[in-house]
């Protein structure tokens, strides 16, 4: 068997093998649902199986049995974990605990019923038995993350028996370096990183480059407030990801690729270079690739988590065993990136999307989306929704149909749902801007989000509901970003610790309305001078929040208010007459004596001596002491 038929003999292997199962069992094994305890479920799993006799078997060791337990990546509907998939009928499984796995051996795996309470359930009260019927998944158009959550993420086999590496294969045998460029240039397809930039040119560029050396990175150090999109592809389907190394590298001329992950994605970690070991027994990477003649290896390497080696400058310096800090450009790393060598430097997802814009074609795939942003495009829903989770919709997709018909409308602090009545969704992280109302049928897509002060970014969307304070949210991503700041320019170092005293004064009372001129000013200088995109895009929350919440900070400081009621500084605390029983307890647990009263009558709080601190609403029995 020749080097290049490789793929088709697993192939046929696999699927001769998935014959003999009567039914398969899909744990969901993403870090979210680890977290809830899908490793324990999947234990006991195995536990009944062998309680009741029943023959069975796991994934990698693929021995015959009567029923197969797998463990997936990420499947998405993270509000809903852990989840259990039960093939050939697709029965989806929510919020599954260790005690209700009898009760899916018994009916669904030897009797084929499905066990009603632990199906989702919709609005309506009936029940939806498959993800073709649960509007979260409905709504979407899951290209990306089609294999990501429904095959094993550690079995290379079942990625290539679904088409895993035979665009690679295509690449390596049968393209030229200048057609896949073109191909993918095509595509319309854009770095899914944050800065849109074409994927076609930035390879061409690297292309066209003279050099014995050159070398591809795939940016896995997502680190955004609320990001997992990248983490959950690198755990879902590691294979995708190093298939679109291999189509880059042989786009380029690269011979050496390599994979930054931080290291607070072990699990990432972990079956990336699982699947950089099975790819390479299989000579899919190493030498002689498919036999092709080209050489092409990959080290995965763990970054310490530091936000700004996220830029492609930073990262190449952290590769190269230096402190991560961000070079000026130009040079570009197409031209001299790693090690001096031109470099191609692409995230997770434009990786992983690679394969498949190969295999749907170029026309096909720039069919999605808008005019100049095409394909798919996944993101990490959070905040105030209902439904939390990773999601992949076309570009042109509104906040109206994310927040509504995906995210299942917004939460209110009481619980309560109220459609898509949300006050702001932060976009793009803490490079990104807020949305408002205004914005709710605005088409997600690189150029008109940039119109209204905002961008994709990574992809993380935050909802949050009216009750939520605008000065905290931007405080708390210019908090982030002046932590995460390297110091390596004045402008970022210090303009951003300036920024945070600022919207601390506004928060605290302390401020005037030259207060927000001046940071507004100041917010514009750190924007104009930062050297590079952290600290050029750090601003953006703040700006964009002024923008459209101008009001909410006047009030903070004219007024001396939190329209949203969360501030504390602002708040009043008092004691109703009323329902006070003078038991005194308040007085006593109140750190500063600012309570005070007699016996049979109310007590009050000096409110002048008072540092909120709400010991005395948490000692009251008698709910008497309110707070405005």
């Amino acid at each position: 068997m020749s080097d290049a038929k490789i793929l088709e003999h697993i192939k046929t292997a696999f699927d001769e093998c998935m014959k003999g199962y009567q039914a398969r069992i899909v744990v969901c094994a993403g870090t979210g649902c680890v977290a809830n305890g899908s490793v324990a479920l999947a234990k006991r799993f195995k536990e009944v199986l062998e309680e009741k006799g029943l023959s069975y078997t796991v994934s990698l060791e693929r021995e015959k049995a009567d029923y197969l337990l797998s463990e997936s990546g990420c499947q998405g509907f993270c509000q809903m974990s852990p989840l259990v998939t039960v093939y050939p009928a697709g029965v989806l499984y929510v919020k599954v605990k260790p005690e209700d796995v009898e009760e899916i051996i018994d009916k669904t795996i030897v009797k084929g019923e499905i066990v009603d309470r632990l199906l989702y359930h919709l609005e309506d009260g009936t029940t939806a038995p498959t993800t073709k019927e649960i509007p979260y998944y409905a709504n979407q158009m899951r290209n990306s993350l089609d294999l990501c959550g429904r095959i094993d993420a550690q079995d290379m086999d079942e990625y290539i028996a679904n088409g895993g590496y035979a665009m690679a294969r295509k690449a390596v045998l049968e393209m030229t370096d200048k057609e896949i460029c073109d191909e993918i240039l095509a595509s319309g397809l854009r770095g899914r990183g944050g800065a849109g930039f074409p994927t076609g040119r930035k390879w061409d560029l690297t292309r066209l480059q003279k050099s014995d050396v050159k070398y591809v990175i795939c940016n896995g150090d997502e680190g955004d407030p609320g990001a997992f999109m990248d983490s959950c592809v690198m755990e879902g389907t590691p294979h995708a990801v190093l298939e679109g190394l291999i189509i880059a590298a042989k786009a380029i001329g690269a011979t050496q690729g390599y994979v930054y992950v931080r290291t607070e994605y072990p699990l990432a970690v972990k079956r990336l270079r699982k699947a950089a070991n099975d790819a390479r027994k299989a000579g899919i990477l190493g030498k002689n690739i498919f036999g092709s003649g080209m050489d092409f290896d990959i080290t995965i390497m763990e970054g310490a988590g530091a936000f700004v080696c996220g830029e492609e400058t930073a990262l190449i310096a952290s590769v190269e065993g230096k402190r991560g800090m961000p070079s000026p450009k130009p040079p570009f790393p197409a031209e001299k990136g790693l090690f001096g060598k031109p470099t191609a430097i692409n995230n997770v997802e434009t990786l992983a999307s690679i394969p498949l814009v190969l295999r749907m074609g170029a026309k096909n795939y720039a069919a999605i989306g808008t005019e100049g942003s095409k394909g798919t495009k996944t993101f990490s829903l959070t905040g105030h929704v209902v439904n939390t989770g990773l999601i992949e919709v076309p570009f042109g997709t509104t906040l109206r149909k994310i927040v509504g018909s995906i995210g299942g409308g917004v939460v209110n602090d009481d619980g309560t749902v109220c459609g898509t009545d949300y006050k702001a969704v932060q976009i793009g992280g803490p490079s990104g801007g807020c949305l408002t109302q205004e914005h709710i049928d605005l088409p997600i897509e690189y150029e008109s989000l940039k119109q209204v002060g905002a961008m994709v970014g990574s992809g993380g969307l935050v909802v949050m509901n009216n009750q939520t304070c605008i000065v905290q949210i931007a405080r708390f991503f210019m908090q982030f970003t002046q932590n995460e700041s390297c110091g390596k320019c004045v402008v970022c170092r210090e303009g951003t610790k300036q920024m945070l005293a600022l919207l601390d004064d506004i928060l605290n009372g302390d401020a005037t309305m030259e207060t927000l001129d001046l940071l507004e000013e100041l917010a514009k200088t750190v924007q104009t001078g930062s050297l590079c995109a952290l600290g050029k895009s750090a601003p953006n929350p703040v700006l964009s929040t002024l923008r459209y919440f101008r009001s909410e900070y006047e009030a903070h400081i004219k007024d001396k208010c939190c329209p949203a009621g969360k501030c504390e500084a602002f708040k009043k605390y008092s004691i109703d007459p009323v329902k006070c029983k003078s038991c005194s307890l308040c007085a006593r647990k109140c750190p500063v004596d600012a309570i005070s009263g007699a016996k049979g009558q109310p007590y009050v709080i000096d409110m002048e001596k008072c540092i909120k601190c709400g010991s005395c609403v948490e000692a009251c029995k008698f709910d008497a002491v309110l707070v405005v």
